[in-house]
């Protein structure tokens, strides 16, 4: 018989375990495949936003999607469409249910518990197909899973999980989902026009400073290269806010420090109103970037 015989919600930033249905099934097999489910879940952030793993008599299915991990378990035979469409009506549930700031700072597994009772109606109803055949249309979900199917786990990328392999590591590089970060909010937007003005006032300098030394062998280089270094802080201070990438805190800070060096070489070159404006967005944008963290992770206070 073709069953969803489990599932549960994490959080992907950390694995934490926000709500499961509840289980009474005793089988060697299917509590060994629960294990394989738990370690997956503690490194949703490592695979790609969906993905199955067979195990034996029992898949395992999961989605991840806004810092939260949806992962059920199976029987083998169980229409890979329909677990897809299952796992997609936790998470629109879940999504609408549950404010995303109420998330991100649970710290107490299963905070979001009496999620089950939801979990426990769908699985029911995805366990009596021909009832549910009427309710739900299959046509998307099946289109979706021709266009994007589902990636394959194997037995090395549970070795990964259990960490007895590094070598996979690097094997989902470009397939994996970009970590998505928090909306963005006012005063990060003023805070990136700003930045992005400095940027050009920085460029445009620099610019004039190379035409004056063409016209005056006088002219001292290294105020090209400060007002350059300036432009290229800047506008990776933007990039930094914008895209996740390893270190964001402290690379927007050395980002800072290199807009501070730049601008205290150029003092000839600028008044002190101006060299406070350039200093204050690049620390603001610094602050913006700390501020914006990614989905599904507790702010970090600490750099």
């Amino acid at each position: 018989m073709s069953a969803v015989l489990f599932s549960s919600v994490v959080r992907v930033g950390d694995g934490l375990p926000l709500s499961a249905s509840t289980d009474y099934e005793q089988d060697k097999e299917l509590q060994e495949t629960k294990r394989h489910l738990k370690g997956l879940s503690k490194k949703l952030g490592q695979f790609p936003d969906r993905c199955t793993l067979k195990s034996g008599l029992y898949n395992v299915n999961f989605t991840s999607a806004l810092g939260v991990g949806y992962l059920m378990v199976c029987t083998a035979n169980y229409p890979n469409v329909l677990a897809f469409c299952f796992l997609d009506e936790l998470q629109k549930e879940f999504i609408v249910t549950y404010d995303p700031k109420r998330i991100r700072s649970a710290v107490r597994p299963y905070s979001f518990i009496e999620f089950d009772t939801f979990i426990q109606k769908t699985k029911q109803r995805y366990n009596s197909p021909r009832s549910l055949s009427t309710k739900i249309n299959l046509a998307d979900m099946q289109t979706e899973i021709r266009l994007r199917p589902p990636y394959q786990l194997s037995a090395e990328d549970l070795q990964a999980v259990n960490g007895s392999s590094t070598r996979s590591a690097s094997k989902y590089k470009g397939i994996a989902p970009s970590q998505m970060l928090e909306p963005v909010t006012l005063p990060a937007i003023v805070s990136c026009v700003l930045s992005l003005l400095c940027g050009g006032l920085n460029l445009l300098r620099g610019v004039h400073a190379i035409e004056s030394i063409l016209q005056n062998d006088d002219e001292d280089f290294n105020y090209v290269i400060a007002f350059f270094l300036g432009t290229a802080a800047c506008l990776y201070q933007c990039f930094l806010f914008f895209y996740f990438s390893l270190w964001r805190s402290i690379k927007s800070f050395l980002a800072l420090a290199l807009i501070c060096l730049s601008n205290a070489y150029l003092y000839e070159q600028r008044n002190v109103w101006q060299i406070l404006f350039h200093v204050a967005v690049g620390a603001f944008m610094t602050l913006q970037i700390k501020l914006r963290q990614p989905l599904g992770k507790a702010p970090d206070y600490n750099v």
